[in-house]
């Protein structure tokens, strides 16, 4: 079974929005993992009917390292980005898992991605499940 790790922070509603959709498409032919940096985020990712849940800097530094694919924001691959609930050691740990990582291009960080032309949200919920998951689905 694919473990999915679905990582987000503040109120987690991206990381929600996330579950729900792979959720909606793949039911639980797949193990989906919430991993917040806060208890509040891993909460509302559970509400969303993550299959299991954990907090904070350790629970993603374990867990990172056993997940097949990490879905979040691209923040997460940055130090210090989240308003500053995602560490250096977080970033660190995301970026040199060996999972396939899928990263919305949203963040509040002063950044900027040349050549990037932003879609709403929810179209790129969309292409996370047409574009990507559909494809790895199809190799397991």
């Amino acid at each position: 079974m694919l473990k999915i790790a679905v990582i987000d922070g503040q109120g987690g509603g991206i990381g929600s929005a996330i579950i729900r959709k792979i959720k909606e498409a793949y039911g639980e032919s797949v193990e989906l993992i919430a991993l917040g940096t806060n208890a509040i985020a891993t909460a509302a990712m559970m509400k969303a009917k993550a299959n299991k849940g954990a907090t904070g800097e350790n629970a993603i530094l374990q867990n990172v390292f056993q997940a097949d694919i990490i879905i979040g924001p691209l923040s997460i691959v940055m130090a210090n980005s989240l308003m500053g609930e995602l560490t250096p050691k977080m970033a660190e740990a995301i970026a040199s898992s060996s999972a396939h990582k899928i990263l919305f291009p949203l963040f509040q960080e002063d950044l900027s991605l040349v050549g990037f032309k932003g879609q709403p949200f929810p179209h790129l919920l969309d292409a996370l499940i047409r574009d990507e998951l559909n494809e790895r689905m199809n190799h397991v």
